[in-house]
């Protein structure tokens, strides 16, 4: 009796119509999230995936955020393709420190001198903006060093250095997939990124203790963001990028929407005909 009353759920499930933002399974969180960001003060934005199936969900997800920080994910993974290809050793040195070293600073404590020294290494901002193209990576744009990011006059809106939402989880997919780089280095990078020690109360705040977080942040003045991993109980792991503007409590804002994917993709069963959602108590 219940093998038929899934079988029925998912034939339910299958005859509503497609929704262009977000997989069927999730309309319910998708309603959820976009009541969540409406009453927020901040511009919100908002994607996520489940790696393991591909269900999607998306809240203003092809709208150009200002990535800030968030871009060093992107320079990791262009310095780590080019290890891949035996082009660069994360043993080499660097202004005077190993690459290995640069990578630390710059994933888990956000440091801006070591980014910089990276991306100079491997070509400037141009030479990551034109692996993404050259990968298919769209959504995306990477026009200056750090340093030159912060000495311009701040416009949140400014389509430089700007990627959407759903642009930054397709990258963290295909990082995940090892598409964009090995899985060595993937699972290096991410080793890093579980590692990160900035913006403590995002993602990972409100999300139950001990749930496996691999994260980056990016923050400018009036600008809140945290894209990343998150595993669930089952082992799923969902690729997140949320991004705030403007308004106030943006990473109070962020840490409530981490949430509600969390238990979103969590309330989603997954069968061999594919996934429906049923309400748990």
């Amino acid at each position: 009796m219940r093998f038929i009353a899934v079988f029925l759920a998912l034939l339910a499930l299958a005859a509503q119509p497609v929704s262009a933002s977000s997989s069927p399974s999730l309309w319910s969180l998708e309603q959820q999230l976009g009541s969540l960001v409406a009453n927020k003060s901040a511009d919100i934005g908002l994607a996520a995936v489940d790696l393991s199936n591909g269900q999607s969900i998306s809240i203003r997800g092809d709208v150009p955020f200002p990535m800030a920080s968030t871009v060093k994910v992107a320079v990791a993974a262009l310095y780590l393709a080019q290890v891949d290809h035996g082009r660069r050793s994360l043993d080499d040195r660097i202004g005077g420190q190993s690459a290995r070293r640069l990578m630390e600073r710059m994933i888990i404590h956000s440091d801006n001198r070591a980014t910089d020294v990276l991306l100079k290494d491997i070509g400037g901002p141009r030479a990551v903006h034109d692996w993404l193209q050259q990968n298919g990576m769209t959504g995306v744009r990477v026009d200056r060093t750090i340093a030159q990011l912060l000495s311009a006059r701040r416009d949140l809106w400014d389509s430089r250095d700007s990627s959407t939402p759903q642009a930054m989880v397709e990258l963290l997919k295909r990082i995940y997939k090892g598409e964009l780089i090995k899985p060595a280095s993937r699972d290096y990078l991410m080793g890093l990124m579980s590692r990160c020690q900035t913006g403590k109360n995002r993602i990972r705040a409100l999300l139950p203790i001990g749930t496996p977080v691999e994260n980056k942040t990016g923050t400018l003045t009036g600008l809140t963001d945290d894209v990343g991993f998150i595993t669930l109980p089952d082992g799923r792991r969902i690729a997140v990028a949320i991004f705030a503007r403007g308004g106030s409590n943006r990473p109070r804002s962020i840490a409530e929407a981490a949430r509600t994917i969390y238990d979103g993709f969590t309330r989603v069963l997954v069968w061999p005909f594919g996934s429906a959602t049923f309400n748990t108590p």
